[in-house]
């Protein structure tokens, strides 16, 4: 099995096209880092900025909406906290910036669907498929070798995505005021104190969760198609318009169970609102569960048993 994955491994950083797509994951996350650099207020007042920030959200705390409420709630209560404690606002500090380029994810999964489309659909449409067959693995021995090289490039990507954030934004904002706290408004409407490095690896991690949501549904769509391109181009567009139609079928209730609908779990944390009436952390687990099942599924099916003699 070892050898089945180095060999996968082999397969995806000898070409060209992979470095080209670390390179430009590189180059996004300082561009990152400067862009958050430059828009970032270090002027010495940030407290009369903060508590004008205080005073106009304070009217959200009686508002009808429930999202626009415990916005308000969290702005005041946390913003109350930072003037009393003198926490200046995370953005003006190295760890506030890591965390905006947990942004750059999204880059981190279309160059991982771009991997994960063709590493099986890529071997059919040059043939080397029967190559690769012809080995005492067993079928299912082979895809599941892909799969894990590709999730392993997945992780790649993200130790160079936060590792460069992290060089650069350390540069620019100074590596000081790294020990400053994380606040949250907890369920007991009081503000508390996290670990600020814990709380970016929990940020990275919930995105994770998404990238490998996205990545085996790629995966999937290069299993059941031949050609390689196609299945870029499919994986692509099916991830790029997945916010799309959740804003466009909103009103219907059964969107719930829609994959993209689920794949965003920050929505549950610190008082956040469900996209839709009924959602719950434990119900959006158990749809992403069911969503992997059948990718993975459909995925050895269609592998294990497609002729390859044409």
């Amino acid at each position: 099995m070892l050898n089945l994955i180095r060999n996968e491994n082999m397969k995806i950083y000898n070409r060209i096209r992979t470095w080209v797509l670390v390179g430009l994951l590189a180059a996004a996350a300082v561009l990152m880092a400067f862009l958050s650099h430059s828009l970032a207020d270090f002027s010495q007042n940030w407290r009369s900025q903060l508590q004008q920030q205080v005073e106009l959200a304070r009217p959200g705390l009686t508002s009808t909406n429930e999202l626009e409420r415990k916005t308000s709630e969290r702005l005041v209560k946390v913003g109350e906290y930072r003037l009393e404690h003198n926490l200046p606002p995370q953005e003006r500090e190295l760890w506030g910036a890591v965390e905006d380029s947990s942004a750059m994810l999204v880059l981190v999964t279309i160059f991982t669907v771009i991997v994960a489309a063709d590493i099986v659909a890529g071997e059919f449409s040059t043939g080397t498929i029967k190559l690769l067959l012809i080995r005492p693995a067993n079928r299912a021995k082979v895809l599941l070798s892909k799969y894990i090289a590709t999730l392993l490039f997945s992780l790649l990507l993200i130790l160079i995505l936060f590792a460069v954030s992290y060089l650069t934004n350390g540069f620019l904002f100074g590596f000081g005021g790294t020990a400053n706290p994380y606040l949250v408004l907890g369920a007991d409407g009081l503000v508390h104190e996290r670990s600020m490095p814990l709380h970016i690896l929990s940020v990275y991690g919930l995105e994770c969760v998404s990238l490998l949501m996205v990545v085996t549904m790629a995966f999937m769509i290069s299993t059941v198609f031949r050609s390689g391109a196609l299945a870029i181009a499919l994986s692509l567009i099916v991830l790029l318009m997945s916010n799309v139609l959740v804003a466009a079928l909103h009103r219907y209730s059964w969107m719930r169970y829609y994959l993209f609908a689920n794949t965003n779990l920050s929505q549950y944390l610190e008082g956040g609102v469900p996209l839709f009436k009924g959602m719950t952390l434990g119900f959006s687990i158990a749809v992403l569960c069911v969503y992997f099942v059948i990718f993975n599924a459909l995925s050895w099916l269609l592998f294990t048993r497609r002729d390859v003699r044409s």
